[in-house]
């Protein structure tokens, strides 16, 4: 029975210190990047925590929205480096693929419509209008809310077309949401990149669970017909999932209630590994018979189609509109990290 006991303790030891040394390493690294920097790039990307861009985020191309911070077309290739480095602990290896191959995917982007305008399947107002929203990996953008030198009270943002990554880090906790990524195309279906998805398996999941439902099942899981063209909670929508519709997971057989687990370990196990764990346990003791999965539009990959996984801790959406797909997860009560924020206002004199 001692042996148990030491045991157990030695577990949550170890998983705090785990927690301490991601935000420890995040700092590090966050630290060599400002290090590195001119006092202008300093000047550019080092914001106060209460400024109201730490707490918005969009997913649209620069050319139709500005961003703040230092992108990383102004970067050293040292700088980069660095940049890179950041994502990598920020993120599990399957993340950092994904959040790096959406930085890809712009430079892809004028390379088909170059293509297709060659071809003649797009004519010069078309291109000019789509050329002039800026596609390209340089911009994307980074910044920091407080001084991660500090190592207490301070956050990133990684944004640009198609990606959000907002990190907050206070006391050692460390809060990952909102975090969006999305695909345009959903999939490439030209020349040496054809077949190439980003997000294919956040979209097969999906339709595999919907198409396994009774009939009777799949009515009252789907909401409506006609597809939206982004995520319900979309950047500007304004809108929320307060009420809950669709399936419960409590009404599905053990392979179906499978494949919702998959499906969220496919979103949170983007993180780094202890903090996707850590995620991950927190869902798992709320339970998931109380999570809703919702479809909106027909159930085939080739339609447009939406789904929502909506549970006690957690919303999960994806809306793939036309070869378009939208991807986000939410962390309830703490994006931006405002339980934690909560706790140390109310725990700390200032």
């Amino acid at each position: 029975m001692k042996f148990i006991f030491t045991f157990v303790l030695s577990i949550f030891i170890t998983q705090a210190s785990f927690s301490q040394s991601y935000a420890k390493e995040l700092q590090l690294v966050a630290t060599d990047i400002l290090d590195s920097m001119t006092d202008l790039q300093k000047k550019r990307v080092l914001f106060d925590m209460k400024d109201s861009a730490r707490v918005q985020w969009n997913n649209l191309p620069i050319g139709l929205r500005a961003r703040v911070g230092v992108n990383i077309g102004s970067m050293t290739e040292g700088q980069r480096i660095q940049l890179h480095r950041l994502i990598s602990v920020s993120l599990s290896s399957q993340g950092y693929l994904k959040s790096t191959a959406v930085f890809h995917m712009d430079n892809l982007l004028n390379m088909m419509y170059d293509t297709l305008k060659a071809r003649g399947e797009v004519d010069e107002r078309t291109y000019k209008f789509l050329m002039d929203l800026k596609w390209t990996h340089k911009n994307f953008y980074l910044a920091f809310f407080g001084d991660p030198r500090s190592g207490n009270n301070w956050g990133y943002k990684i944004e640009g077309h198609h990606l959000s990554l907002n990190f907050t880090v206070l006391n050692g906790k460390v809060s990952v949401t909102p975090f969006f990524i999305g695909s345009d195309p959903a999939e490439y279906r030209i020349l040496e990149y054809a077949g190439w998805r980003i997000l294919g398996q956040e979209d097969d999941l999906g339709i595999k669970l919907v198409n396994s439902f009774t009939p009777e099942m799949r009515k009252r899981a789907t909401w409506d017909t006609v597809v939206p063209r982004d995520i319900i909670t979309a950047a500007e929508s304004g809108k929320r999932l307060i009420n809950n519709w669709g399936v419960k997971v409590s009404e599905m057989n053990a392979a179906q209630q499978d494949l919702v687990a998959r499906i969220i370990r496919e979103y949170v196990f983007n993180f780094e590994w202890e903090k996707a764990n850590e995620e991950y346990s927190k869902i798992m003791k709320a339970g998931l018979k109380d999570v809703y999965f919702g479809w909106i539009g027909p159930y085939t990959e080739i339609q447009s189609h939406y789904y929502m996984l909506n549970g006690p801790t957690f919303l999960i959406e994806m809306d793939n509109h036309g070869n378009h797909i939208h991807t986000i997860w939410r962390e309830k009560g703490n994006e931006y990290g405002e339980d934690v924020l909560r706790k140390h206002y109310l725990e700390t004199k200032h």
